[in-house]
């Protein structure tokens, strides 16, 4: 039976923070050690990096990228799968996701501690910045927000530029979920080097507050390393519902094991009642881009 708190009244959530390689096959391997330490550590719901398998490759638009993409039922999902299931570990696999000819997608699968695919979620804001190209690659995802139930808890997925939006957090909480994973491939250009702590600090700052805000666990992870322009800081952490950080990751390669009480959840939202006193009725503004003042 899935998500079943009442037997499972704390999770250990696990982060593979990661160096990313040209070589997909070392990629795989490393997240595969990686995965089975963590295991090992006792973590029930293990989460890689954004787009794992590969470099970023984002930092220029080049159709031979393409060549990297995978189907959702490829190779790695696969292989994740039936690694899932020996572990009897959830996981979170970020794939660049070719759907079809012409139609990419940067996708997370949520897959479930029996092997099986409890749900994907597919990216839904796309950043166009300097060496954050992703605009060329990626259609915009179509899944909407959500969580997916598991046998540890309902998990909900937030794919790097969505976990700046307050309305994506609160949308798949919403749905249900119990932790917001975000998996993410964020760093600094070698001239914002001295603005990186500020950068730093604020990445941190918006996901601690979808924390509170919502009252649910959220966990991010980076990836590490110098990639062409860009220094990936790692930094990766688990916070609780209160925005407490429980565990975090320096800036090399390292897991992140973090127990996380589910009765956390209701004493947070008992509290801080964010969820009972919103007025839904007034917040119809929202569905619009922007709110001009003389219409």
């Amino acid at each position: 039976m899935k998500n079943r708190e009442a037997d499972v009244p704390t999770v250990t959530v696990g982060l593979v923070q990661m160096a990313c390689s040209t070589e997909a096959d070392k990629n795989l391997a490393s997240a595969i050690k990686s995965i089975r330490s963590a295991a090992k550590k006792g973590a029930q719901i293990i989460c890689l990096p954004e787009l794992f398998m590969t470099p970023y490759f984002c930092q220029t638009a080049d159709t031979k990228n393409f060549s990297m993409a995978e189907s959702l039922h490829g190779p790695t999902s696969e292989t994740l799968a039936k690694l899932a299931e020996e572990l009897e570990v959830v996981l979170i696999v970020p794939l660049f996701e070719k759907r079809t000819s012409g139609i990419y997608h940067n996708t997370a699968i949520v897959i479930d501690a029996d092997g099986s695919v409890a749900g994907t979620y597919r990216k839904m804001h796309i950043p166009d910045d300097p060496f954050f190209f992703e605009k060329f690659y990626f259609t915009p995802g179509d899944t909407g927000f959500k969580s997916f139930a598991t046998r540890y808890g309902k998990v909900g997925v937030l794919i790097c530029w969505d976990q700046w939006f307050p309305e994506a957090a609160r949308l798949t909480s919403l749905s249900g979920a119990q932790f917001l994973f975000c998996p993410t491939a964020i760093g600094y250009q070698d001239e914002d080097a001295e603005e990186s702590i500020q950068q730093i600090a604020a990445w941190e700052t918006v996901q601690k507050s979808h924390a509170i805000s919502n009252g649910v666990f959220l966990a991010s992870v980076n990836r590490v390393g110098r990639e062409n322009a860009l220094t990936f800081w790692g930094r990766s952490f688990v916070c609780n519902p209160f925005g407490k950080v429980i565990e975090q990751a320096k800036n090399k390669s390292q897991l992140v094991i973090a127990e996380c009480p589910l009765s956390e959840i209701e004493t947070v939202r008992q509290n801080w009642p964010f969820l009972r006193d919103r007025r839904v009725d007034a917040y119809r503004g929202l569905s619009k881009l922007y709110l001009n003042p003389d219409e």
